[in-house]
């Protein structure tokens, strides 16, 4: 309620529009943005994140043209007009050839990789050997008390397999962050 006492965008009598241009819903994107491939580079990016208060919830960075440009792989959380303030702060970055909204743009495929320590004896083994057969996940190491699987996929598939496996015995879990690329 305002000092004039009316309620923010609901009546359809008053000139001013009172309601806001941008949703206030969270949204996650994937950003590609490809760098210059020199010291420092990481840095500012992350640097730009971390003193704007920004969440990152997933960071890969790669060579991708003989040692000249790196490609950093961004996902984040925001609202549209947070993800909107992100695209253009990054873009003014001077060693910043390019910055892409996967999400946005299109269609793109998303790939993560894992590994997860699994540790128990009797049934729950055999459990946890089942679910990695219905994953596709692939056993990279055993001994008489764990299994440690590596599971690629969307990072949803990553979830659901942690979350079958935490009842099973599951001690350990990396994950590499997502590594994404446009369709088409």
């Amino acid at each position: 309620m305002s000092a004039l006492k009316i309620k923010k965008g609901t009546t359809s009598k008053s000139a001013y529009n009172l309601r806001s241009n941008y949703d206030d819903t969270i949204e996650k994107h994937t950003l590609a943005v490809l760098v210059a491939n020199e010291p420092g580079v990481l840095a500012r990016v992350v640097g730009l994140f971390s003193g704007r208060g920004y969440n990152i919830e997933s960071l890969t960075v790669a060579v991708v043209q003989e040692e000249h440009t790196s490609r950093i792989t961004i996902v984040t959380t925001g609202t549209p007009q947070v993800i909107e303030q992100i695209k253009a702060q990054l873009g003014r970055i001077v060693p910043v050839y390019e910055v892409h909204d996967l999400t946005v743009e299109g269609h793109s495929v998303e790939r993560e990789l894992s590994l997860f320590k699994v540790t128990g004896t009797g049934e729950k083994r055999v459990e946890a050997l089942r679910l990695a057969d219905v994953f596709r996940a692939n056993v990279v190491d055993s001994t008489l008390n764990n299994f440690t699987f590596e599971v690629v996929g969307s990072p949803e598939k990553i979830d659901a397999f942690a979350e079958l496996m935490r009842p099973l015995g599951l001690s350990e879990m990396a994950r590499t962050g997502v590594a994404a690329l446009s369709r088409g």
